[in-house]
Parts: structure tokens; sequence; C-alpha cells
């Protein structure tokens, strides 16, 4: 009995490998640089209130989610990429978002970030398949 080992995996292979890994690279992210800080700052001379993330903080999560969305997008269907990002990410900042707030606001930010999240990783996604297609042909 001869075994064939393929080089490169399947389209099948992919999206069942691809997808949980996917998903944990994003849940990764929100981890990575928005987990950990939750606090609202006042500046002491205009008393205006920022938070709880810097800048620098969206600015990193946005620019990973990218790199994500891009590799995702090479070797995945942006029709899996879109909604495994969205998904994986909305989920634990509206945890996070509901554990802390009284207001109930957090579900307005929720869909917010679900919606951004899915047409930024879809954007990207398809941007990368269409250049992929572009470069090989394939």
């Amino acid at each position: 009995m001869t075994t064939h080992f393929q080089s490169v995996p399947s389209g099948a292979q992919l999206t069942l490998l691809g997808g949980p890994l996917l998903a944990a690279a994003t849940v990764g992210t929100w981890l990575a640089w928005l987990s950990w800080n939750t606090g609202y700052r006042t500046d002491p001379e205009t008393g205006a209130v920022s938070g709880p993330y810097a800048v620098w903080q969206v600015a990193g999560c946005v620019l990973t989610l990218a790199v994500i969305a891009a590799a995702g997008g090479w070797w995945l269907s942006p029709w899996l990429v879109a909604p495994v990002m969205a998904v994986a990410f909305t989920v634990p900042w509206a945890v996070q978002a509901a554990s802390s707030d009284d207001s109930g606001l957090w579900g307005v930010g929720a869909m917010l970030v679900l919606v951004g999240t899915a047409a930024g990783s879809g954007v990207v996604s398809l941007g990368t398949r269409l250049l992929r297609l572009r470069l090989t042909g394939a």
C-alpha cells in the first residue's frame, strides 16, 4: 500500500487548519494590545477624559490585524477571513466591555467593532487575494 504525501495542503486542509489559527491569532492580538488597559485618564490641565486605550495601542492593534488579514487573504478565502476575524476580535472585546460598563452602551460598541473588523479584514484579505491572483495566476 502506497501512501501519498502532499507538500502543499489542499483548500479544505487549509480551511480546517487556517480558520482556528486565524481566530487564535486574532484573539492573541486583542490580548496583546488591548486587554490589559481598561482605565480612563483625566488630563489635570484640561479635565479632558481619554481612554481606555492609548492611540499607539489601537494603531498597533490595527496594524497587527491588517497583517493577519493579509496573511489570511493570501492562504484562505476572504469569505472565511472576514467573519472569523470579526467574531474572534469582537467576542473578547465585548466580554471585557460588558463587565465594566454600567450604561449598556457596550452593545453598541460591540456592533461597531464587529462591523469595523469585518469590513477592514474583508478589504485587506480581498486585496491580498487579488494581488496573489495577479502575481501567481492561481
